[in-house]
């Protein structure tokens, strides 16, 4: 039953030390003394296993009570041995089955209901489906009633791409789970304003909230969120493209502790609202993401600049009003916190930005320039001859056409800890011409030489 020892440390009150537990031959138990510390060790099945010297063996479940063998199931790692644990016998299942937090199914109400009854425990369930494969008909409205009714004590619901659902199935939502903390709605393209109101109305400790892709969203849910979901940190919402500075704004008036805040392709926000947000969030925000937020400019960097000195993440990438001047504030007041920056398409961007985020943000591991076509190989260059401070694992400077193979081999000079090199579309920076300067890249290190550029890589993306 189990592929490999388990050593589990727990203390139990009894049986004594030296005890084998036989099971009908299903499951050895063993309790055993190592180096004056107690272990529970879970050994293969012994169909005939001799008696310990000098007794007989006692059957688990009569010296053990279920609290004890609730312990010894909250110590399995791996989630394979835990469900081998369920299959024992009926008790076991019972137990593994009160202990099972986190729930993945499909849809359909009767299934749903099943699910409830056999794992009255679960506070996480996951129902999302695939964006390239669907399940007709999916999730619907009726499964949210189930879920409403039956899992009282959600606390994490996912729903991504449930593209059947409406506000009807998520407002009974609002009204059924009171302890409701994330609730994840991305690309479920029918839901607007009105059924996420009433999730916010009855959900009072939502603390993370993903509606991206939700494009029926307006100001209007915002403020919602402002005035009931006081304990909201994380918000999702790329490409709600009716949300303006007014929406945030409001969502600044209530939610204080915004600590995570993805409003990329919002292309209705501006400086107004990105400044507020840094202002009232200011000890909270570590990463704020504006992707391709147009309107954007060198107001909404110095106001992070000067509020947001623990910031983590920033993407940036396609504001084009983004200047030098503005990075160079934020490479300064964010030295100690900074790790990742994606500012691809900001087109006033010149050597100048680089330099000070790789001489100051000594925390800084990705950055993305591609298509930033002021960049140079000076970008690279220590002028002040102190070292760059940055320990650099990912850095895409794709499409930067003034690039050569100089800039290159001063980057592997630098960045000894290089992981990942986005050089596609330099056209003075190719394989062979690599080869041909004798460039050595590190052994560990992904360079990404050719490929269309609409395609991202994953060992890439996870830092943005």
């Amino acid at each position: 039953m189990y592929s490999s020892v388990r050593d589990m440390i727990g203390r139990f009150p009894h049986p004594p030390l030296s005890t084998v537990l036989h099971l009908s031959g299903f499951v050895t138990v063993q309790l055993d003394e190592t180096k004056g510390e107690q272990k529970v060790l879970l050994l293969p099945p012994v169909m005939s296993a001799p008696p310990p010297a000098g007794g007989g063996g006692a059957l688990i479940n009569e010296v053990l009570t279920d609290d004890e063998l609730r312990a010894v199931l909250t110590r399995l790692g791996p989630e394979a041995e835990r469900d081998a644990f369920g299959l024992v016998c009926r008790r076991w299942l019972r137990i593994q089955s009160s202990e099972r937090r986190r729930l993945r199914a499909r849809a359909g109400p009767d299934m749903l209901r099943r699910l409830a009854a056999r794992f009255p425990g679960a506070l996480e369930l996951d129902l999302s489906q695939s964006p390239s494969r669907s399940f007709y008909p999916g999730v619907i409205d009726d499964d949210l009633s189930v879920i409403a009714g039956s899992f009282r004590n959600l606390r994490v619901l996912a729903l991504q791409n449930c593209k059947g659902i409406s506000d009807v199935g998520v407002a009974r939502l609002g009204d059924g789970l009171p302890s409701l903390q994330s609730l994840d709605v991305s690309r479920c393209i029918k839901l607007s304003d009105k059924g996420l109101k009433a999730v916010a109305l009855g959900c009072k400790k939502l603390s993370q909230l993903q509606i991206t892709g939700c494009r029926l969203i307006t100001d209007n849910l915002l403020t919602a969120l402002s005035k009931c979901c006081l304990q909201l940190i994380e918000l999702g919402a790329a490409g709600c493209n009716r949300i303006t500075d007014a929406g945030i704004s409001a969502l600044a008036d209530g939610c204080h502790h915004i600590k995570t805040l993805d409003i990329s392709k919002c292309n209705k926000v501006s400086d107004p609202g990105v400044c507020k947000i840094a202002e009232v969030s200011s000890s909270c925000l570590v990463s704020i993401k504006l992707l391709d937020c147009s309107n954007v400019g060198d107001k909404s960097i110095y106001s992070l600049a000067k509020f947001c000195r623990s910031l983590e993440t920033l993407v940036i990438g396609g504001c084009r009003n983004i200047s030098d001047a503005s990075i160079q504030a934020l490479a300064l007041a964010c030295s100690s916190s900074l790790q990742s920056l994606r500012m691809d398409w900001c087109l006033k961007i010149t050597d100048t930005s680089l330099q000070s985020l790789l001489s100051n943000c000594k925390l800084l591991v990705a950055i993305d320039v591609g298509c930033c076509d002021q960049i140079t190989d000076d970008a690279f260059l220590d002028g002040e001859g102190y070292g760059f401070q940055s320990e650099l694992r990912v850095l895409k400077i794709s499409s930067c056409v003034r690039l050569t193979v100089a800039g290159v081999s001063r980057v592997i000079e630098s960045f000894k800890a290089l992981e990942y090199l986005d050089v596609r579309s330099c056209p003075q920076v190719t394989k062979d011409s690599c080869e041909q300067a004798g460039v050595q890249f590190p052994a560990g290190c992904k360079v990404n030489f050719d490929g269309n550029l609409l395609e991202s890589d994953p060992s890439a993306e996870r830092f943005f």
